[in-house]
């Protein structure tokens, strides 16, 4: 059955935090999920989030969008072990991975190998924190120019030589569509890969109704693999809230 989560950070953006995760309740979803945590007040979600009863499926680990920099190792550890600390606090079992943008001067086997060397250290605390990294590959085209990790198979590749049980991808629908397309064929093809969705409508990163996806098609396919995660809705509407999500439900 498909399980849908809010990204609050993309919809009621006049409203507080609490406030967005109390209309996600309102709306009839189960979860919610936003971006960084450390410029928001973790006490204030874990209330809003007990008074409804929803999950929370997923948030950034921070520091984020520096994998492919310098020495930094030890502080995306110390990253990883925070970031679990709030996650237990929230419930949450997964925490979103991005990689930064390419190193000017620098080959991409160069750079793959700095990358997968830091994401070894991150899924043992991962591994020793039970929780479960997922690594977003984005596009570069629109909305993240210069991205290092822009396709599904190398995000695979990377998956298979850091060889952890915790290391996942976050499957952006959105960004993979921009970047190269055959969602139908990658989503089947590594299911068993993936720890978490992202979806929003191409073009335009709004609704999921009209554009050139065709999502009600695409979460059937995701249905019959028999995926239990989250499907992320991280998309800005332009039709409000309350009718853009009321969409989202007649898509399943």
């Amino acid at each position: 059955m498909i399980k849908f989560s809010v990204c609050i950070e993309t919809f009621w953006k006049d409203k507080t935090v609490e406030e967005k995760i109390r209309e996600v309740k309102k709306a009839g979803f189960p979860a919610f999920e936003f971006w960084d945590w450390k410029n928001k007040d973790i006490k204030n979600i874990l209330k809003a989030r007990e008074e409804t009863g929803l999950e929370t499926s997923a948030f950034c680990i921070e520091p984020n969008f520096c994998l492919t920099d310098d020495g930094n190792e030890k502080e995306l550890v110390k990253g990883v072990l925070e970031s679990a600390r709030i996650a237990h606090t929230l419930k949450c079992s997964n925490l979103i991975v991005t990689t930064g943008n390419i190193v000017a001067g620098e080959t991409y086997e160069i750079t793959r190998r700095k990358v997968v060397r830091k994401l070894k250290e991150m899924s043992k605390a991962a591994e020793d924190n039970n929780i479960t990294l997922v690594l977003e590959p984005l596009n570069p085209v629109i909305n993240h120019k210069g991205y290092w990790l822009t396709k599904t198979i190398e995000a695979v590749d990377i998956i298979a030589d850091v060889n952890s049980p915790k290391l996942k991808i976050l499957y952006d629908i959105y960004h993979q569509q921009v970047t190269e397309g055959n969602i139908l064929y990658n989503v089947g093809k590594y299911i068993s890969l993936i720890g978490h969705f992202h979806s929003a409508g191409v073009p335009g990163r709004n609704e999921l109704v009209g554009g050139e996806l065709d999502y009600k098609n695409i979460f059937a396919a995701i249905d019959r693999t028999g995926y239990s995660g989250f499907i992320g809705l991280e998309f800005r509407p332009t039709l409000g809230e309350d009718k853009a999500l009321k969409q989202v439900l007649s898509l399943v």
